[in-house]
């Protein structure tokens, strides 16, 4: 039950606020494990994610595109590689779309660091699903995809009213 007093929200506005302080709550607590996760791999949540979004895009990707994947900016992502790229975890490719815009691909110690946190985070997730049914996980997914799906139509209908 939505605990809001505002005479604003509708009681599904109330319940959607109360879920996305919930998510901002696990979105901390998710970067704190993965921390620890991976941490002796010589990574970090944020390090991990831009792996996974190079590896699950199935080829070389510019940081523009791995960054919109990820819901984030071109410079947060664009960071992450350049620290990467320095420990020898990415690579960079001439991208024939764009002079300046270089592929960016996993090493062969990038794709072995991803595989290895790969395999701690199956048996952490397992643990951590063991009291929710695989139907509630999906339930809850698809609640969390759509409102993803939403907020990202009304980035692009904001930018499309903002552009001469």
């Amino acid at each position: 039950m939505a605990q809001s007093t505002d005479p604003d929200h509708t009681p599904a506005g109330a319940s959607l606020t109360e879920l996305i302080l919930e998510v901002f709550k696990l979105n901390g607590r998710l970067l704190s494990a993965g921390d620890q996760l991976v941490a002796s791999l010589g990574l970090t949540s944020a390090r991990w994610q831009v792996l996974g979004a190079i590896a699950f895009a199935g080829a070389p990707q510019p940081v523009a595109s791995i960054a919109r994947n990820m819901g984030l900016t071109r410079q947060a992502v664009q960071r992450v590689v350049n620290e990467l790229e320095a420990e020898g975890f990415l690579t960079f490719a001439p991208n024939p779309q764009h002079q300046r815009a270089k592929l960016v691909m996993l090493s062969k110690s990038g794709a072995k660091a991803f595989q290895a946190a790969a395999k701690r985070q199956a048996p952490w997730a397992n643990q951590l699903a063991r009291r929710t049914s695989a139907t509630e996980i999906r339930a809850a997914l698809g609640v969390v995809r759509e409102i993803s799906t939403r907020l990202e139509a009304t980035a692009r209908d904001t930018n499309n009213e903002e552009s001469p």
